[in-house]
């Protein structure tokens, strides 16, 4: 397939805002794919030349690929960042200088949905001595043969911002749309948001569709060694109403720490969290505990990874263990410093069967079959079965106590359902009721906090499009010293997000939706003044929530049923 006509796709599909308009063209896009590039065609209209879940990354910012548009077209840098600087978008500027290229087209190829898509992919391939000369060269030498559409799309995929307005939902119905009748059409979207969430690559669900249609997507199958999406708890509103949910409830402390998924194989392990990264690399250390208390060849269990104190085992704050998450070098020295307990909860797969449809409770006495714990390093998650509310008020003070986020009310009645909040599992804690919402902008401070941004603009998500609409500016719970290890300052903050300025105008900064923070807040009001039509009042920083990408950050339909469910009180 011709790039130009992926092209074409991206063009309108930039041009509408309609979700069922978006759907047509990009069903459209993938009826006409063969089966060869339907899982390319997929990924690229997401974006991506990876799955979610992949470890590689191309890895090319923004001044890196100003020199390669500087080099592929005869521009000087100058001239880029000037035109950067007033777009704020580096697809546009490339796409404005390919049409005056100075250099030489002579040998221009045509170019194809293939050739863009494995050299975008080898970037990524590239490591060692020279690697950066190498990258620069693979992207030139598609940017130098392509159009200006071409080239503007090619370089927002390598940025990783495409700005089409297509989201996982949109690929799912597409899916339908291109590859099943009408009357068929509602059992299907399911079906594929269900293999999706046991095998997260959509080009691949795309393939099976077109190949092997219902049944194929039928007998798709999570595989050890590759991860899926979790079953999700959904907030209860107090410990009482949690408990009357369920006939048979079963409480677990909520711990301050990060979802692990662990896939065990024979002698080969994979460690996965909530947001399907591949985090093996980062915990030898928990890959040990797992050759020495997992009795069982082959498994996925899941459960809550903790940073602990060195000395005295105690928990220590979420935001410690996020930097042995995000450390890919000196991890001896990482192990050391910020130890991890794991505290275990689920299973979902013992040796080629598949446990979703056994209860919890018989889920959970499997677990503990094939477990020999280690206090403090590698244990259970503490549990409480009661419906007895004093005993369980107990229990959860216990959670506080020890310094855990509350508790977890569990039906133990209930099969596992991957990747949705079903009501299953509902989590209990003391703080108001907070949000995960992206950065999307900023302001720079003046005074003590010149030099940083000294504000922050607080984005949701729109589920349809997958893009960011403002709901807030925060500068509050923000340190401009550190005091405490767990603290995240100004400074810190500005310097995570740089990467992701897009442009700057009067002293506000466009910033990519890409780290998603944890904000409490008073209440939520109606406003003009944000794209939203919503405006959180008095918002104050929590954490930073790199367990959660974009993709997870709370949408525009929580916001309007905590809106909602507040002029009930």
């Amino acid at each position: 397939m011709d790039y130009s006509k992926l092209t074409e796709c991206y063009e309108l599909l930039e041009k509408t805002s309609a979700r069922l308009k978006k759907i047509e063209i990009v069903a459209k896009l993938l009826r006409e794919s063969d089966s060869e590039n339907l899982p390319r065609v997929t990924l690229l209209l997401q974006g991506k030349v990876f799955p979610s879940w992949s470890e590689k990354e191309i890895g090319i910012a923004d001044q890196l690929m100003i020199k390669i548009i500087s080099t592929s077209t005869g521009f000087s840098t100058e001239e880029i960042n000037r035109k950067y600087k007033e777009t704020g978008d580096l697809g546009l500027v490339v796409e404005s200088v390919v049409k005056q290229r100075k250099q030489s087209t002579l040998f221009q190829k045509k170019l194809t949905v293939e050739m863009v898509f494995e050299n975008l992919r080898r970037i990524a391939e590239v490591e060692g001595k020279g690697a950066q000369n190498r990258k620069f060269q693979l992207v030139s030498e598609i940017l130098s043969s392509a159009s200006p559409k071409e080239a503007k799309y090619i370089v927002r995929t390598v940025l990783g911002d495409l700005r089409i307005g297509v989201a996982a939902g949109i690929i799912r119905d597409s899916i339908a749309e291109a590859f099943f009748p009408e009357r068929e059409k509602k059992e299907v979207v399911n079906l594929i948001e269900w293999a999706w969430f046991l095998r997260p690559d959509y080009g691949e669900i795309a393939r099976i569709a077109k190949e092997r249609g219902i049944e194929g997507l039928k007998k798709v199958r999570i595989e050890v060694g590759k991860p899926y999406h979790v079953l999700l708890a959904e907030k209860a509103p107090s410990l009482e109403e949690g408990l009357k949910k369920f006939e048979n409830p079963s409480l677990e402390y909520k711990y301050d720490g990060a979802r692990i998924i662990i896939h065990k194989k024979a002698d080969k392990i994979w460690l996965f969290t909530r947001r399907l990264e591949n985090v093996t690399k980062q915990f030898p250390d928990c890959i040990e505990l797992v050759k020495r208390c997992v009795k069982a060849k082959e498994c996925i269990i899941e459960g809550e990874m903790l940073a602990i104190e060195p000395e005295t085992g105690e928990p220590k704050p979420f935001q410690l263990l996020s930097q042995r998450i995000k450390r890919k070098y000196n991890i001896e020295e990482m192990i050391k410093q910020i130890p991890v307990q794991v505290n275990l909860f689920e299973i979902v797969y013992l040796n080629g069967k598949l446990l979703f449809d056994k209860p919890l409770k018989e889920r959970r006495k499997i677990l503990e079959s094939i477990i020999k714990p280690i206090k403090g390093k590698f244990q259970f998650s503490k549990q409480l079965v009661t419906k007895d509310l004093k005993k369980a008020d107990k229990f959860y003070k216990s959670a506080l106590k020890d310094k855990q986020e509350g508790v977890m009310i569990k039906n133990l009645d209930a099969k596992y359902q991957p990747g949705r909040r079903v009501g299953y599992w509902l989590k209990v804690k003391p703080t108001l009721e907070t949000l995960d919402l992206a950065i999307t902008g900023g302001i720079w401070g003046t005074g003590k906090r010149a030099g940083w941004l000294g504000s922050f603009i607080l984005g949701c998500r729109n589920p349809d499009t997958g893009e960011f609409l403002e709901c807030g500016m925060l500068g509050t719970g923000i340190k401009e010293k550190k005091t405490k290890p767990e603290d995240v300052t100004f400074e810190e903050l500005t310097k995570i997000l740089k990467p992701y300025i897009i442009s700057e105008k009067e002293g506000t900064v466009k910033i990519q939706p890409k780290i998603v923070v944890e904000v409490a807040y008073e209440e939520i009001q109606k406003s003009p003044n944000y794209s939203s039509g919503f405006a959180l009042r008095f918002p104050r920083f929590i954490r930073i929530r790199t367990d959660k990408g974009p993709d997870e950050a709370d949408d525009i339909e929580r916001i309007y049923r905590i809106f909602e469910t507040q002029k009930g009180k």
